[in-house]
């Protein structure tokens, strides 16, 4: 396992699905920063479970409790650690004869000698989206000081982009025992032109390597990222002048706020993609690991017939871990 990232703001994540609880570690706060909790407690709120018909009916508070690193109101500079606890588990739903398809069950307990818990997807459940949120929350905090507010929208759920329509979308592959997808668009203002650290720690390989650390990601764009394939060099020139001021400005913004790694100075943007959840109740084709054989599962348990909702606020995050990282170099 690496379960932790980050060198100036630095986020361990650690627990199960379905052991006692989740938590992070979050190094290299800056002491004396007063922290909003209920700022914290909002951003829990808005990723947690149970919160409409077209979600998970999973149900858990996220109430955290933080046991180190703020005294009085105010980072001390050391380690901040926070935990939530797990209070609406059903482990009997999961059997690990049946790994799921698309799943991490089968490469998790082939890589791990069998013994990762399995139980709701153990560590690689969508549950370990939650730490990752908190420590989000906290690096949101820091970004204000600099004007940086990351922000995420639903772009389409399975292929609909007209917004009115996402329930009933969501709501007919729940009713049939199916899941959806979409992508959801990250943007940001007023990065400082200069951030990334090419070659291998460009903006964009940093930002990507956060956002595949998200269960269900499968694809990132940058800009118009894939729309470049089939545009001429002179259909997507983001040319420059000078202005009235004096100053350098941007005609077009195709490449999404980065060029050669390196922030622009115009507003960040970027796509990411998330796949249908692959926990269904539609019979598909798997093995018995016991028995070795084909066969053909029904799979039970409470999952999102499309995360792509609940993953607003965890995009986010991920956006500021990395940002806040930057700032804190800075």
């Amino acid at each position: 396992m690496n379960s932790t990232r980050g060198e100036h703001f630095r986020i361990s994540v650690f627990g199960e699905s379905h052991g006692d609880g989740i938590g992070v570690v979050i190094d290299g706060l800056p002491p004396k920063q007063e922290l909003d909790l209920d700022a914290i407690k909002l951003e829990l709120a808005r990723r947690a479970p149970g919160q409409n018909v077209n979600t998970t009916s999973r149900r858990e508070a996220d109430d955290f409790v933080i046991y180190s690193g703020l005294f009085n109101g105010k980072t001390t500079g050391a380690p901040l650690m926070a935990f939530c606890r797990n209070t609406d588990t059903r482990s009997h739903d999961y059997e690990p004869e049946f790994p799921r398809p698309g799943h991490a069950d089968y490469v998790a307990q082939n890589k791990f000698i069998e013994s990762n818990d399995y139980r709701g997807g153990g560590h690689f459940s969508g549950r370990l989206t939650a730490p990752i949120v908190f420590a989000g929350a906290i690096a949101k905090q820091l970004l204000k000081v600099w004007n940086i507010e990351p922000k995420a929208k639903i772009v389409s759920i399975h292929g609909e982009s007209d917004s009115s329509k996402f329930d009933a979308i969501i709501g007919e592959a729940r009713e049939r025992g199916d899941s959806v997808g979409g992508i959801i668009n990250c943007t940001a203002e007023n990065l400082l032109g200069g951030w990334g650290k090419p070659i291998f720690h460009s903006l964009e390989s940093d930002i990507s390597a956060m956002m595949f650390s998200i269960p269900a990601v499968k694809g990132i764009e940058f800009g118009d990222g894939f729309g470049f394939a089939d545009k001429y060099g002179s259909e997507v020139s983001d040319g420059m002048e000078i202005d009235s001021d004096g100053n350098l400005a941007f005609l077009a913004n195709h490449n999404g706020g980065i060029n050669g790694g390196i922030a622009n100075g115009q507003q960040l943007s970027f796509n990411v993609v998330f796949k249908p959840t692959p926990t269904i109740a539609i019979p598909q084709k798997t093995v018995n690991l016991k028995t070795w054989e084909s066969v053909t599962h029904s799979f039970s348990g409470r999952h999102d017939p499309c995360i792509v909702q609940r993953a607003l606020p965890v995009a986010e995050a991920a956006l500021a871990i990395v940002l806040a990282e930057y700032i804190l170099i800075d």
